[in-house]
């Protein structure tokens, strides 16, 4: 299951995220900083997923931004890895040039 889905630039500012399950909100800054500063320090060599706490973090980078999921452990991460993917192709698909 999907727990929470981020946006993320190079900067570290969010862009956009959706959650859920119930966070409260400064503890959604706070997940939010630990896991943009777990992926943004990642290497393009380094795997795409990490075990964070009690959930597993999938990301992927198109240019600027990060895409990052939390899920649960029994989530297949390559399939949520594809999730991304298909996504970001649904985004360009209808805004162009995304």
């Amino acid at each position: 299951m999907i727990k929470f889905f981020l946006m993320v630039n190079k900067q570290g500012q969010t862009r956009l995220s959706r959650y859920y399950e119930h966070v409260e909100i400064n503890k959604r800054a706070m997940l939010e900083a630990e896991v943009i500063k777990n992926c943004l320090s990642r290497s393009k060599d380094q795997c795409s997923f990490i075990e964070y706490k009690d959930f597993k973090l999938v990301y992927r980078q198109y240019a600027a931004l990060f895409i990052v999921v939390g899920i649960n452990e029994t989530e297949n991460e390559m399939a949520v890895y594809e999730l991304i993917h298909n996504f970001v192709e649904v985004l360009d698909k209808y805004f162009s040039r995304v």
